[in-house]
């Protein structure tokens, strides 16, 4: 009875220690254009127009603001561990312009040297004007209907009048 618990034990141990560590598991991830080179490198300026590059290289991430003479291609691989932000270990941002015509004009690469690190401010925002607490703004109002002043301001007039 006794060897059987112990048993029980060991596996209940190696099934609690083999799921722990799958958590540290790195995890790989990819996100957009899946990027085949040959194709890439099959597009050739003043040759290929709209209709050819999008049957080469399909739709494309997204095209220029402003203008639609500039399609971009965006691919980015990513390296994490479980409950971790991916953290970008390629990327490969592929533009190709084209002129008035549809014929184009440049093919351009970049990699992950224009990616940017952003550590937004985490404590407030800060605002202009009065600060106010979360009941301030909740409870505020109250007493104030008909009362002539403004929800959680000065009073601006109205209500009663005095009498002489």
């Amino acid at each position: 009875m006794k060897r059987m618990s112990a048993r029980m034990g060991i596996l209940l141990l190696i099934a609690f220690g083999s799921t722990a560590l799958a958590g540290c598991t790195r995890l790989n991830g990819h996100q957009g254009y899946v990027v085949d080179v040959d194709l890439v490198d099959s597009v050739q300026p003043g040759v290929d127009n709209r209709s050819s590059v999008a049957q080469v290289l399909g739709k494309p991430s997204f095209t220029s603001t402003f203008d639609e003479r500039e399609w971009y291609y965006v691919s980015r691989d990513t390296r994490f561990y479980a409950y971790n932000n991916p953290k970008p270990r390629d990327q490969m941002v592929l533009r190709v312009r084209f002129d008035a015509k549809g014929v184009v004009t440049a093919v351009d690469r970049t990699g992950i040297e224009k990616v940017a690190s952003i550590n937004p401010y985490g404590k407030t925002t800060p605002t202009l004007g009065r600060t106010r607490t979360f009941f301030q703004d909740l409870f505020g109002n109250i007493g104030s209907v008909g009362s002539g002043q403004v929800p959680g301001g000065q009073n601006q007039g109205g209500g009663t009048r005095d009498q002489p």
